[in-house]
């Protein structure tokens, strides 16, 4: 079976062998995982079958790199839609239903209008006819009720969040360094 290059990211792991994200799973083209080792900022852990060449050179394609130096990972992340679906675990903070990103709307819970600021505390995902029906009233004055205060997330905590959705594609050198804070099952 031929496999394209563009189907070889690399699973790119920090220093300490953790993924620099989580959700969305942190991977390098296999472009930018080659720009790397030839500068030697990587090392190669894990390799796919798959060969690149050229007329002087061939090398497998790295499924797996760690970074040679540690990236500290942000303690405050950024106020992004995406991660305030990634808080709200992707779902209607209002009806509890879970949706692609794409049917997610963010609402504000203290409405603008009313004085209601745009950030952590005050924003939370909601599915479009949630949204719409709270309109610009109170969660009270509409009859709803929040499943969960809003808040601000730390990093672990979005990663730690991001870890309980597995990602579309997995391939089999990754699963070592994804789930390495699971426990282990043991022989007495």
């Amino acid at each position: 079976m031929f496999l394209s290059p563009n189907t070889c990211p690399a699973l790119v792991l920090n220093a300490d062998f953790r993924p620099l994200s989580y959700f969305p799973l942190s991977l390098w083209s296999w472009q930018d995982t080659l720009k790397a080792v030839f500068l030697d900022r990587v090392n190669v852990l894990s390799e796919y079958d798959r060969e690149v060449r050229s007329p002087s050179f061939k090398m497998k394609l790295p499924s797996v790199i760690s970074l040679k130096e540690y990236v500290p990972i942000k303690s405050t992340p950024a106020f992004t839609r995406f991660n305030v679906f990634l808080r709200d675990r992707f779902s209607c903070q209002y009806c509890g239903d879970r949706l692609p990103v794409n049917d997610l709307t963010f609402d504000h819970v203290v409405p603008r209008s009313k004085g209601g600021r745009t950030n952590w505390t005050n924003i939370v995902a909601a599915c479009g006819t949630c949204n719409l029906h709270k309109g610009s009233r109170s969660v009270k004055e509409a009859g709803l009720h929040l499943r969960r205060r809003p808040d601000q997330p730390t990093m672990q905590q979005l990663q730690a969040i991001g870890r309980s959705f597995p990602p579309n594609y997995l391939h089999e050198s990754w699963r070592d360094f994804l789930y390495w804070d699971t426990e282990l099952e043991y022989d007495f």
